[in-house]
C-alpha cells in the first residue's frame, strides 16, 4: 500500500515478552487501559511509553510486552487507534463541523495532519475528509427520507 506511504510491519519475536508474569500482565493491562480510556493521555503528544512506564512504576519494556500481547499491537498504533476513534466521533458530531482536519487532528492529539491522515487511511481505508463527507451524505438522506416519509402521511384532524 503506497498511500500515505504506509508499511506492513512484520512481526518479530521477543523473548522478553513471554517472561512477564501473567498476573503482572494482568494488572498492567488494566493500568494501560484506565491511563489511556480514561485519563485520555493518548492526546498528549508528549506522553511516551516511556512516561506511561514512570508513572505506573515499570519499564517500557513491560509496557511494550503488554501492549503487544494483550492488545497485539505496538504502543504507537494503539495510542493512535483511540486517537482515531475520537476522530471518527468528532467527525461526524454536528458540534464538530466548524472544526478543520488540523484542528481534530490536533485535538486528538497527534503532531500533524499528515500523520493524523495517515493513521486514520491505516485503520479505515479511507481519508478522515472522504469519512466525514460519506457519514454527512448519509445523515442528509436519511433526513430528507425522513421528511418526505413525513410529508407523505397526512396528519390525523383533532375533532
Amino acid at each position: 500500500m503506497t498511500k500515505y506511504n504506509i508499511k506492513e510491519r512484520e512481526n518479530r519475536y521477543a523473548a522478553y515478552r513471554s517472561l512477564v508474569n501473567p498476573k503482572l500482565m494482568d494488572e498492567l493491562q488494566d493500568k494501560i487501559q484506565q491511563v489511556l480510556i480514561t485519563e485520555k493521555k493518548y492526546r498528549d503528544r508528549e506522553y511516551s511509553a516511556k512516561k506511561m512506564a514512570e508513572e505506573l512504576g515499570t519499564n517500557t519494556r513491560y509496557i511494550s510486552a503488554v501492549v503487544n500481547v494483550r492488545f497485539h499491537m505496538s504502543y504507537t498504533a494503539l495510542v493512535n487507534k483511540y486517537r482515531i476513534e475520537e476522530a471518527m466521533s468528532m467527525l461526524v458530531d454536528k458540534r464538530y463541523l466548524n472544526l478543520n482536519m488540523s484542528e481534530i487532528s490536533e485535538i486528538v492529539g497527534f503532531n500533524n495532519r499528515q500523520s493524523f491522515y495517515a493513521a486514520f487511511f491505516r485503520i479505515n481505508g479511507i481519508t478522515p475528509r472522504d469519512y466525514r463527507v460519506d457519514h454527512m451524505r448519509k445523515m442528509f438522506e436519511a433526513e430528507e427520507q425522513a421528511y418526505a416519509k413525513e410529508k407523505k402521511t397526512p396528519k390525523k384532524k383533532k375533532i
